[in-house]
């Protein structure tokens, strides 16, 4: 959109409004989703003094076809309702949240004797959700707390009184080992089993030590009435709940339902740490990162890290512990950015934190880069020490195999910017050449490689690499010149003894020095070529020395051949052993066949 057509048809519209904007293409495509306190200023200044906007503003400008804004009565609906654009739109000039994740929940199914279980999936049938939780592992951890102290039933009976009454169920092996207490025989009342479904909300919502008291309570209680074995049971749910609450990070036992974000600035990424504090203790903590799209404020950001955390965790604590003011407040809860005191030091922990995760990303991408970096540094070097005037991003090795001219066979090891790309490897059986002559071998697997490339329009290497010397290279030189790609790319081989590198037509050889990388990535190429060779002509050996007399046996197979082969050594053996002795190795029916088939051969 160019300024002439914004002062002439959007200027005048803009009202001086709280409210929220959105930057439309030419498809109707929403490229970007704002916040105004006032619609009029923020949206005009995206049109005035364009040459010190950035670049990607400058190009949010240029696409946009259509800006539409809706006018809201606060500054905190604008909030809210730019959020909602934002996840429904998702455009691709906001702010961007870097973490996709499906967050697992505890569902407390709505049901008579509610069963109680991990879920990733929110369905709306009244059940109650609690979470969402950031690692699986700490659920189970819960969960399995959880199941120690309160027998909750596992099965999936659809426990009605009808159902119960009519004997429809018999207790498992869960009520036997103590885990259930029956209920689906009757054996527990609906409103014991709610009892502890109660509790268990309570202590999942962070509410340990109302639970706690009430469990004293109980347990005294008991030991007034002399029932003392029911009073143990209630002392040992009172210290297993204790040692859980211990585990817990406990901060301050005045501070309670308090949100609280760390926030770490990096160039164009903000790392944020998010705590949820209650009864003193934290029990929800999510890291996660946030990309800048066209030059948002720290304070930006930090109110949509606000608005994304409390709407996914369904937060509503009534105070937010934050460094510092975020550029809206909510309605709905109090901003403190505390100087000193409990409040500082939980701060100052989750800052620590927003740190320690940015190290950890920032460590993650740095290692990435280093390996890009080797990698194309081996392959600049090979590219320099083979003359060469493109980088081979892409090499092929071939090797041959055979043992005394049997089972000859080939194969190829394909490596894509320095690493193995195993999905390309290819085996060959060497069908058109006789005995064990590897220069013919490779200038048959050569040709068929390249002649398929060619007919499937794949892309040709940059550098082919023959296990080998001159006359396997002078081989693979040939196939190449009859598909007329000889030129199109660099041939060299490698000799085993001296790595020795030969190119066509050059009888002097190339000495790589041996502390070269790029000498390494040939030997590996070399070395992986001669392993995958190797290993596909031993099963080749394998599958051919099965493929004896015996397997001309009707209703006689491998298995039995392998056993057979096994025992007796040779077919000669087996062919002189009685049917006696083949009976009892294999059974009377199979021995019985080859018995026959050995006899049949004798006469004729």
């Amino acid at each position: 959109m160019t300024q002439e057509t914004f002062k002439e048809k959007i200027a005048p519209i803009l009202p001086e409004e709280a409210g929220v904007y959105r930057f439309i293409d030419s498809e109707g495509k929403v490229l970007y989703v704002g916040k105004a306190k006032n619609l009029r200023k923020r949206v005009t200044s995206y049109f005035v003094k364009s040459h010190q906007q950035s670049g990607r503003i400058r190009l949010l400008v240029k696409k946009a076809d259509n800006i539409l804004f809706t006018v809201v009565d606060s500054e905190h609906d604008a909030l809210l309702l730019e959020n909602s654009f934002i996840k429904k739109h998702q455009p691709r000039y906001n702010v961007m949240l870097k973490d996709d994740k499906t967050y697992p929940y505890i569902v407390i199914k709505n049901e008579r004797f509610p069963r109680l279980f991990l879920t990733r999936k929110k369905i709306d049938d009244g059940s109650t959700y609690l979470g969402p939780f950031t690692s699986v592992s700490r659920v189970k951890l819960i969960l399995d707390f959880v199941r120690s102290i309160y027998p909750i039933r596992t099965c999936n009976y659809v426990l009605s009184e009808e159902n119960i009454e009519q004997g429809k169920f018999k207790v498992c092996l869960e009520y036997h080992i103590g885990n259930c207490l029956g209920p689906c025989e009757g054996k527990q009342s609906e409103v014991s089993y709610n009892a502890n479904i109660d509790q268990i909300k309570q202590i999942l919502k962070g509410k340990a030590t109302f639970v706690l008291k009430g469990l004293k309570e109980e347990m005294q209680q008991l030991a007034d009435n002399f029932e003392f074995e029911a009073a143990e049971a209630v002392k040992k749910k009172i210290q297993h709940l204790e040692k859980y609450q211990s585990r817990s990070s406990v901060v301050h036992a005045t501070i309670d339902d308090v949100e609280v974000f760390g926030l770490e600035m990096v160039e164009d990424k903000a790392f944020v740490n998010y705590f949820k504090v209650v009864n003193g203790s934290i029990i929800q903590t999510q890291a996660f990162q946030l990309k800048r799209q066209l030059e948002e404020t720290p304070q930006e950001l930090l109110s949509y890290a606000i608005l994304s955390m409390r709407d996914r965790f369904k937060s509503q604590s009534r105070e937010l512990i934050v460094p510092f003011a975020p550029e809206y407040e909510l309605a709905d809860a109090t901003v403190t950015v505390p100087q000193r005191g409990d409040k500082k030091k939980l701060l100052d922990l989750a800052t620590k934190n927003a740190l320690e995760y940015k190290n950890r990303v920032l460590t993650k991408v740095d290692k990435h880069k280093m390996k890009q970096k080797r990698s194309d540094r081996v392959l600049r070097q090979l590219m320099e020490d083979f003359r060469m005037n493109q980088m081979p991003y892409h090499i092929e090795c071939f090797d041959n195999s055979n043992l005394q001219g049997s089972n000859p066979v080939a194969s190829t090891v394909v490596f894509k910017d320095a690493k193995p790309s195993k999905k390309d490897y290819r085996h060959y059986n060497v069908k058109t050449v006789e005995g064990p002559d590897d220069y013919a071998s490779m200038e048959e697997i050569v040709y068929r490689r390249y002649k398929r490339l060619l007919d499937e329009e794949e892309p040709l290497p940059q550098l082919i690499l023959i296990d080998g010397g001159k006359g396997q290279l002078n081989a693979a030189l040939s196939s190449l010149e009859k598909l007329g790609i000889a030129s199109k790319v660099t041939l060299a081989s490698i000799a085993k003894r001296l790595e020795e590198i030969y190119f066509p037509h050059d009888p002097v050889p190339l000495h790589i020095s041996k502390k070269s990388e790029s000498l390494k990535l040939l030997q590996q190429l070399r070395n992986e070529a001669h392993r995958f060779a190797i290993t596909f002509h031993r099963q080749k050996r394998s599958k051919s020395a099965l493929q004896t007399e015996l397997t001309d046996i009707k209703g006689i197979g491998e298995k039995t051949i392998r056993a057979l082969l096994v025992q007796f050594k040779s077919v000669k053996k087996i062919r002189e052993a009685g049917y006696d002795t083949l009976k009892e190795a294999i059974g009377h029916q199979k021995a019985k066949l080859i018995h026959d088939y050995f006899e049949q051969q004798e006469k004729a």
